[in-house]
């Protein structure tokens, strides 16, 4: 995976929290994904589909038991 160089942070983080957050960063095919605190640490990298599949999931109504 290239070098990604557009990473940006949620919109939930404050000014007081705002290091203690998950970043993401796309391209054209990946979305890839860090922890603020450690950006030199691991990146998980997920097919952009995949990653909007897991975003929907994630927005859809739970079903009930």
């Amino acid at each position: 995976m290239r070098r990604m160089d557009n990473w940006r942070k949620s919109s939930y983080s404050g000014p007081d929290d705002g290091n203690e957050c998950v970043q993401i960063a796309t391209s054209t095919t990946r979305v890839a994904v860090r922890d603020s605190k450690a950006p030199a640490r691991a990146i998980l990298a997920f097919p952009a589909e995949a990653f909007t599949s897991f975003l929907d999931a994630l927005k859809a109504p739970l079903a009930k038991f």
